[in-house]
């Protein structure tokens, strides 16, 4: 609004100079292109984020699988952080040395994080493992892929707009650099006979 109040105010201004003129068109572009490019690039963004993240979902929810181990024994009592993009973190509490099968039908042995508050030998909880029956994260579910993909775009959208923005800026800045350069022209002119007798002042 105030790029479109600014062309209208110097429309036809007689103390309007070409730097103002620019300077309103300048922010009337930038604005335009803040209320269209900024929306479709983050539409764009999030829209290719999705794809990937939601085919990133289909390959681990196929080579992921959740297999039941027996505990073992308890290693220890203290707690570890288990990868943190794995949404099972609230879930895991202890570290335990456990046998589980693999899907291929080898046996497996090692030591896991296990989903239980005070695991005793015998104890039974579910495990993610890789089709050779490696340990694994969670697969990652439809729903978070699709808040990634939305912050995705959130965020391209944002960086357009910041862009567009500090482009305005700087040929705001330029043009403001331009203008004292003009002034310090005119004031060399006229300068030296200012206020004198004679010289039009």
């Amino acid at each position: 609004m105030r790029a479109i109040n600014g062309l209208w105010r110097w429309r036809h201004n007689p103390l309007r100079r070409t730097t103002d003129l620019i300077e309103a068109w300048v922010a009337l572009v930038a604005l335009l292109l803040i209320l269209v490019a900024a929306p479709v690039a983050g539409s764009l963004i999030g829209s290719v984020a999705q794809d990937s993240l939601q085919r990133s979902v289909r390959d681990q929810q196929h080579s992921r699988h959740q297999v039941a181990a027996t505990v073992v024994k308890q290693l220890n009592r203290g707690s570890l952080d288990p990868d943190p993009d794995s949404s099972t973190t609230r879930d895991a509490h202890s570290r335990v040395l456990a046998d589980w099968t693999a899907p291929d039908g080898t046996a497996q042995h090692g030591t896991v994080l296990a989903t239980l508050s005070s695991p005793h030998p015998g104890d039974r909880f579910p495990l993610w493992t890789d089709d050779h029956g490696r340990t694994t994260a969670r697969p990652l579910d439809s729903a978070t892929a699709t808040t990634h993909a939305v912050l995705a775009g959130f965020g391209a959208a944002a960086m357009t707009a910041g862009l567009i923005e500090g482009c305005r800026r700087l040929i705001v800045w330029r043009l403001v650099l331009r203008r004292y350069a003009r002034w310090d022209q005119a004031w060399d002119k006229a300068g030296p006979d200012w206020g004198r007798t004679g010289t039009g002042s």
